[in-house]
This record gives structure tokens, C-alpha cells and sequence, in this order.
């Protein structure tokens, strides 16, 4: 036997065994589904964070001063609730996305796509074993004339491999590709959401406190912005302090966007086309 083939059948078999042992065995589906449960919940806090802010500055914006450093204050704050607005949108895309890998584990996890993952890939498996035939072997195979079984076809491995791609694609793709996701996020990106998120919840208490400071602790939040307008309008210096914070506000908005877009979309992305390339080197036939 060559040394070509000594190497491809162990692989066939073992590569065989790793997809059956990850199809029916490991739990990659029941983690993979915590960790995007974990960014659905981090995406609506965000959201309702997003909500709440921009409710207090709607608040503010209503307020009509005569001058304010030379500015109306709804025409100041525009720019951040604009911003708010995107950022919230955004944070309802990053929810949807999360929900669509929620319901596409679902169905990669399904028993009819494992079933179907482990007879296409025994069939694979069958087939390749079988073209990874030794030149004695070959030559032995011809001698035997009409009766021997022939080596399967080139073109039988060709219409099986696409099928094979997918139903990989299918199975693990989505669950390996959330948890490297996750994964990035935690090592990287963590820190940045956990201050950003810090500032921009403490942000509807600063208008808050910058406008009623004397209110009583029993009032709802609704009577509090409405004592905040009252305060606002003969006190222009409010909405002064108000436009220095709204600046750390709009860079605290950026930098969450920016990492909901990673893990939502450019990350899983970049996932999906690595396994995808992977799948294809694995699958594929050898080189001859």
C-alpha cells in the first residue's frame, strides 16, 4: 500500500467518527444555545436602556428656552436623539439576529438533519474508502475482469460532496459559529459593553438628578421628567451641563453599536465562511 493511502484511510475513519461523535454525543447544541441566550438578554438590556434615554431627552427637547448658549435645546439635543433612535434599531436588529440563530439551532439540532448528516456521511465514507485503493490493488481488481466491483466514480463523489457540505453547514455551522462568537466577546469585547453599558444606564438618572434634585422619592418617573421640564425652563444652565454629557453619551452609543455589530453580524460571518472552507478542505477529494 503507498503512503498516500495509508494516510487517507485513517482519516476517513477518523473524521468519520469525530462528525458522528459531535452529531449524536456532544452537547455543542445546549451550549451554543446558552451563549446566544446570553447576547438576546445583553441586546434587549441594551435596547430598553436605549428606550429609557431616549425618553428622558424627548422630555428635555419639548422644554422651549429662549436662549441656551445661543441654541434652542431641542434643536441641541436633535443630534443625540437621532442617535438614540439609530441605537435603538439597532439593538432590535441585534435581538432579531439573535433570535434567528435561536431557531436556526433549532433546526440544525433537529433528529431528521442528524439522521440525514450520518447516512450521507457513511456513503461518503464508503465511497472514499473504496477509491483509496492501493495500485496492486487496482491492477488486482482488473485482472479479476467483469466480476469485481469497481472503485465508485469520480462523478458520485462529485454530486455527494455539495450535499455532504451542507448538511455539515447545517448541523454545526450556527452552533460553532455562535460560541466562537461568544468567545471573541468575552475576550475581547466584554470590558468595552460592561462600561459603555454602565454609563449609558446611569445616563437617565444624571437628567434626572440635573433638574430635580429636590424631587420626592415617591413620584414615578413619568411625574419626575415632568418636574425635570418645570425645573428646565428657568434654569438654562441645566441644558448646558446636559450637551457636555450628551457627548460622552453619543461615544458610549458608538462603542455598543460597534460591538453589537461584530458579534451579530461581521463575527458569525466570518465563521460561517472559515467552516465553510474547512468543510470544503475536509470533504474534498485528494489531490492525485
Amino acid at each position: 500500500m503507498d503512503r498516500p493511502c495509508r494516510l487517507r484511510r485513517p482519516f476517513i475513519v477518523l473524521f468519520s467518527l469525530a462528525v458522528l461523535a459531535a452529531c449524536w454525543l456532544t452537547p455543542v447544541d445546549r451550549y451554543a444555545r446558552e451563549q446566544v441566550s446570553a447576547g438576546l438578554q445583553r441586546s434587549l438590556t441594551a435596547f430598553a436602556a436605549a428606550r429609557t434615554l431616549g425618553a428622558a431627552v424627548s422630555v428635555v427637547q419639548s422644554v422651549r428656552v429662549d436662549a441656551v448658549v445661543g441654541v434652542a435645546p431641542g434643536e441641541a439635543l436633535r443630534p443625540l436623539s437621532e442617535l438614540i433612535d439609530r441605537f435603538a434599531a439597532v439593538m432590535l436588529a441585534a435581538s432579531v439576529a439573535f433570535g434567528v440563530q435561536l431557531l436556526l439551532l433549532g433546526v440544525g439540532g433537529h433528529l431528521a438533519v442528524s439522521a440525514a448528516l450520518t447516512a450521507v456521511l457513511l456513503a461518503w465514507a464508503w465511497m472514499r474508502w473504496r477509491g483509496e485503493r492501493p495500485a496492486a490493488a487496482s491492477a488486482a481488481s482488473a485482472a479479476a475482469g467483469p466480476w469485481a466491483s469497481p472503485p465508485p466514480s469520480r462523478s458520485s463523489l462529485r454530486w455527494l460532496m455539495p450535499v455532504l457540505i451542507g448538511l455539515l453547514m447545517a448541523r454545526f455551522a450556527v452552533p460553532l459559529s455562535a460560541v466562537a462568537s461568544e468567545a471573541a466577546y468575552r475576550a475581547v469585547m466584554a470590558g468595552e459593553f460592561q462600561s459603555a453599558m454602565a454609563s449609558l444606564e446611569g445616563a437617565p438618572a444624571a437628567v434626572e438628578a440635573s433638574g430635580v434634585a429636590g424631587a420626592a422619592d415617591e413620584k414615578g418617573f413619568v411625574d419626575r421628567l415632568k418636574a425635570l421640564a418645570d425645573r428646565v425652563k428657568n434654569t438654562p444652565a441645566v441644558i448646558e451641563g446636559l450637551l457636555q454629557s450628551a457627548k460622552d453619551w453619543a461615544t458610549q452609543i458608538v462603542r455598543l453599536m460597534a460591538v453589537f455589530v461584530l458579534q451579530t453580524a461581521v463575527l458569525p460571518l466570518a465563521f460561517l465562511w472559515l467552516f465553510w472552507r474547512l468543510a470544503r478542505g475536509l470533504v474534498g477529494p485528494p489531490a492525485r
